[in-house]
């Protein structure tokens, strides 16, 4: 067959970049990129990213939670197969390349294979997930969590704020949500998951690399966080004294960032906040904020939490007030298996490409994924490491060696990938 290497980069990553363009056309109206679950925008899409799976070879099937599902003729004769995939939803006002670049990059590959007239190493599929972002609904990790087999129905009954509920949505969209516990796939039938994304961080950029191979998703906890104190009349209640919720909260988060500033592979923020009674004279009797910390380690961020916390009782000790708390959201973080992390740093290495591994500060499908199989992911590096903002940018060049690296493994020999499939 003929040689990838003859591919030409640039000419890849145009029609990338191209394509991408053309997805993000299936938006709201306004800055970035908004399409969320199973929205009217979600619809729309399904025949772009159905025509581009039928060039790369793939038929398209909409599955009951909303996946676009891709798969090639000896998949679809119930071989096990590679998946490939991201997700095609937005946050709102998002950028143009988080996730959609991990649907469109693997149809592209798989193109360029066909056109060469070369054929995968083994089955594939490429999934478009519904859903990763969790933004119109209280749930996340939908589409993938189904594929996993973990997804719980009670969330077809969430509703957003405008009232419908995710099962109506899904109704509308296309799909057919009774239809919900058939998408799980059977581990056996599935030789692995491989997703190409954003770095959504500026490691890559700063080493002046082009691609990195990940070996970790972050674990990711949330909590809600109340201070109390007293009311009072911000005019005649003496300074000393006081016990202003708004003070202490403030000294806390202040506190929060010191300490994660000063710990290892552990991130953190306090993203929202609100204070009662909110009146300009009035000295803050509660306030309510969120506390989000991120690890790929588990026993890290338990360690971060305890200190983080501890610190935080102490200053409500300090000031006479009372906090309280409870855990809202809990995942833990996942490895990546050395095998695709090995065979992903080989293509890299067989494209020229000089890559480092590196963790994903950022939750993916491959959260949910590695319930079902092993999981692998490609970071492309993007400009400031900008991300979840219209501003959100890649190189044609970066664009076009991530597609090669990504032909390349999907047509060298992998010992290992050959294994699964005679096994």
């Amino acid at each position: 067959m003929t040689e990838f290497n003859s591919l030409k980069a640039l000419d890849l990553g145009r029609r990338l970049l191209q394509r991408l363009d053309e997805a993000a056309e299936y938006s709201r109206p306004g800055p970035g990129v908004t399409r969320l679950y199973a929205s009217e925008e979600h619809r729309q899409l399904l025949g772009l990213l159905s025509a581009w799976m039928r060039r790369a070879g793939l038929v398209p099937e909409l599955d009951a939670v909303g996946n676009l599902v891709g798969r090639c003729p000896r998949a679809l004769r119930g071989e096990s197969a590679l998946i490939l995939g991201s997700h095609q939803d937005s946050v709102i006002e998002g950028g143009r390349y988080d996730g959609i670049l991990g649907v469109a990059l693997p149809l592209l590959a798989l193109e360029a294979i066909r056109e060469q007239g070369g054929t995968p190493v083994c089955p594939v599929e490429v999934v478009a997930f519904g859903d990763e972002e969790g933004v119109r609904f209280p749930s996340t990790l939908v589409g993938s969590r189904a594929l996993a087999g973990t997804l719980d129905p009670a969330v077809l009954e969430g509703v957003d704020e405008d009232g419908v509920t995710l099962g109506e949505a899904l109704l509308s969209l296309g799909a057919k949500p009774a239809g919900i516990p058939g998408v799980a796939r059977d581990p056996s039938r599935v030789l692995g998951y491989v997703e190409v994304h954003i770095e959504q961080g500026p490691v890559l950029e700063n080493e002046g690399l082009a691609l990195g191979v990940v070996t970790a998703l972050t674990g990711i906890e949330r909590h809600s966080v109340r201070v109390s104190g007293r009311a009072g009349h911000a005019g005649t209640t003496p300074m000393q004294g006081r016990r202003d919720a708004l003070v202490g909260a403030a000294a806390m988060v202040v506190e929060a960032d010191r300490l994660l500033d000063s710990l290892d592979e552990m991130v953190g923020v306090v993203g929202q906040l609100s204070v009662r009674p909110g009146a300009v004279n009035v000295i803050p009797a509660e306030v309510d904020f969120t506390l989000e910390l991120r690890s790929p380690d588990r026993e890290r961020r338990l360690a971060g939490r305890c200190a983080i916390f501890d610190a935080m009782r102490s200053i409500a000790q300090e000031r006479g007030l009372s906090i309280s708390s409870a855990m809202t959201y809990e995942a833990e973080g996942v490895d990546c298996a050395e095998w695709l992390i090995e065979g992903l740093e080989q293509a890299c290495q067989a494209e020229g490409q000089a890559t480092q591994r590196l963790f994903s500060g950022a939750g993916h499908d491959g959260l949910a994924m590695h319930d079902l199989t092993d999981i692998g992911m490609l970071f492309v590096r993007c400009r400031d490491g900008l991300s979840h903002h219209p501003d959100e940018s890649i190189t044609v060049e970066d664009a076009g060696v991530a597609t090669q690296v990504l032909v390349r493994f999907l047509t060298m020999k992998n010992q290992r990938l050959m294994a699964i499939q005679q096994a």
